[in-house]
């Protein structure tokens, strides 16, 4: 463990996006009076950019290197972007999430250049080449525009920007919340609405992650927590690990508002998108995990298992293994 210390000490991965969100955490903690100290790593996953996410795959991809630490007590608390958790639990042992903060828009958005000026998917020209490294987002944009190349696109938000605007590609897919956060809302073509079309379990949320005996600094984090994101995404993860997805599997998921209750909307498709399997489950506020294990039950019901089987005949996901 670490000595006396003064401040925090707060785990984030380096990019500006990252850097951004940890700095959401810091500024919440010093209104609350407790001062904090980022301390920046390369993952992986931020490593590997010349591979597709799918490709290199795998637990902890963006988190493992920040969890070692915290795990061995080298740091206080690690701020990820909730997507980027595993919903079967830490890469590392011993971990939990202190705290979710208020979530930002978890919607997807289109960019495009100034050559293509679309201003939505059904305006692209056809053979329109849109760059994604989410196999989700791939399915969902074939199945809508099966007439459009999908090419895989990797780096950071303004790396992917970059790549738009020099026209590798004529468009890309990406979270409304990495571009909000880095204050460019100017470059979104269009957003893409549910339930027609589903981001990531937990996108715009951020997390904080702890030791799980770490009981001082799960009081210190308590009042950053928000009980409506915490709601909507406990459901939107059982869900997803329900349906054994990962960044291998393209799984879409929201909670949101619908008529005065809140829903769960959930997808699964193969990975050209020519199965796609929907549906809809009204979210048990006092058991938000039950409903999102009903909403996967009802969909494998429907097809999923079988997108699930052919997946696994591809290679695409491992095979579940024996307890």
């Amino acid at each position: 463990m670490r000595g006396e210390q003064k401040h925090l000490l707060i785990a984030t991965r380096s990019s500006e996006l990252a850097l951004r969100q940890a700095r959401l955490v810091q500024s919440a903690l010093a209104r609350a009076g407790v001062a904090a100290e980022l301390k920046t790593y390369k993952t992986s996953g931020d490593k590997k950019l010349d591979e597709p996410l799918a490709a290199i795959g795998g637990k902890g991809l963006f988190t493992r290197e920040l969890e070692i630490d915290l795990a061995r007590g080298a740091v206080d608390c690690c701020v990820h972007s909730l997507k980027d958790l595993p919903t079967d639990g830490a890469d590392v042992s011993g971990l939990t999430i202190g705290a979710v903060l208020a979530r930002e828009d978890p919607r997807d958005v289109l960019i495009v250049n100034g050559v293509t000026g679309a201003s939505s998917l059904a305006d692209l020209p056809r053979g329109s080449r849109v760059g994604t490294s989410s196999l989700r987002r791939r399915a969902q944009l074939l199945a809508l525009r099966s007439d459009v190349e999908v090419v895989a696109l990797r780096g950071n938000v303004p790396t992917r920007i970059r790549k738009v605007d020099e026209g590798q590609v004529h468009a890309a897919i990406l979270a409304a919340a990495g571009l909000h956060r880095l204050g460019v809302h100017e470059r979104v073509a269009s957003y893409l609405d549910a339930p027609a079309w589903l981001p990531a379990a937990g996108q715009g949320a951020i997390a904080v992650q702890i030791r799980d005996d770490d009981e001082r600094m799960r009081s210190i984090l308590a009042p950053l927590n928000d009980e409506e994101t915490w709601r909507q995404v406990r459901a939107e993860r059982a869900f997803l690990a329900a349906l054994e997805g990962g960044c291998q599997v393209p799984i879409g998921a929201l909670a949101t508002e619908r008529d005065g209750k809140f829903v769960l909307y959930g997808l699964i498709a193969d990975v050209e998108g020519q199965r796609v399997v929907r549906g809809v489950h009204v979210i048990d506020e006092q058991n938000p995990e039950l409903s999102g294990i009903r909403l996967a039950n009802e969909l494998r019901s429907r097809g999923a298992t079988k997108i699930l089987e052919g997946l696994r005949r591809a290679d695409r996901i491992p095979a579940p293994q024996p307890e």
